[in-house]
């Protein structure tokens, strides 16, 4: 097996060590979303999915 594969793996799941106990943190002590600020996330979403099947529809 290659060195190079077996520590990039290792490096992974010491990433992934690292980082899950701050992301659990994070999404715990995290603002509540409002039905406004789905909306406000909507609209944009909408739009850019809008123009891009414009622009499929104009090819």
């Amino acid at each position: 097996m290659d060195w190079i594969k077996i520590s990039s793996a290792l490096l992974i799941v010491l990433m992934l060590v690292y980082l899950l106990p701050r992301a659990k943190d994070m999404l715990k002590n995290s603002p509540k979303a409002s039905s406004n600020d789905m909306i406000a996330a909507l609209i944009p979403l909408l739009l850019v999915i809008g123009f891009v099947f414009l622009l499929i529809k104009s090819v």
